[in-house]
């Protein structure tokens, strides 16, 4: 197995092959992308990010699209082998690269809770923000209450799962706390959800905020990027009038 950073040098019989890093193409204020970039710092794996300009349809260009037809972010280029969507991305890295067993650990049932947090965290929380907030945020539309009260439900949920455990998936830290946080971060930037009014949640975020690596610059920074762009789609609407 390649050393998980850095340039990897292999010889072979027609002379010297040259690994890449990894590229990670990302944008700050995608809570996918920095749940990635958070997985990525936990498990010891270095990325090179590579920002792609969304505005300007970089993510429609053949040379991406050959990458991924989706043109989402994030996605991986790891020497040639695609992959995207942010939470394949987090267990690819640990199954390839990961040194430490505690943060995906191999144990059939241990993983099988980190999985379920993973899929939780995709199909259930920050599916149910998308659904709440995003109409709102790039169309305008009108806030619908019955998508933050199912929003508001998932984080009861959330609270649930936590009682008597220390992280998402149990007493030790894993990659799906990573990919939590990061969308626990994305939510509560733009104020949508007190996280407070949750116990649970409130005591392993803050327990995240301190104990995943580089935390600010990976995560805070970005979830911060995230509430200003928010902000100016809004007020934008709000001084163009009617």
């Amino acid at each position: 197995m390649p050393p998980r950073s850095g340039l990897v040098l292999s010889f072979r019989l027609t002379g010297l092959t040259v690994r890449r890093p990894l590229d990670l193409y990302y944008v700050p204020i995608s809570g996918p992308c920095r749940g990635a970039m958070l997985a990525a710092k936990l498990l010891g794996v270095d990325l090179n990010l590579k920002l792609v300009d969304l505005p300007n349809k970089e993510q429609m260009k053949p040379e991406f699209l050959r990458m991924n037809p989706q043109h989402t972010v994030p996605t991986l280029d790891d020497n040639g082998f695609y992959l995207y969507e942010s939470r394949a991305i987090i267990t690819y890295l640990a199954n390839r690269y990961g040194k430490c067993d505690t943060l995906y650990p191999k144990d059939p049932i241990k993983r099988a809770m980190v999985d379920q947090r993973l899929y939780f965290d995709m199909g259930t929380l920050f599916q149910r923000f998308g659904d709440y907030w995003f109409p709102y945020m790039f169309a305008g539309a009108p806030r619908d209450t019955a998508k933050l009260a199912k929003l508001e439900e998932a984080f009861g949920f959330f609270d649930t799962m936590l009682e008597g455990s220390i992280y998402a998936a149990g007493d030790t830290i894993t990659v799906a706390d990573a990919a939590l946080a990061a969308s626990v971060s994305t939510i509560e930037a733009v104020g949508v959800v007190d996280v407070n009014r949750y116990p649970n949640v409130s005591r392993w975020y803050r327990k995240c905020k301190a104990t995943l690596p580089d935390y600010q610059e990976t995560n805070e920074k970005g979830a911060l990027a995230f509430k200003q762009f928010a902000d100016l789609l809004i007020n934008k609407r709000k001084f163009a009038g009617p």
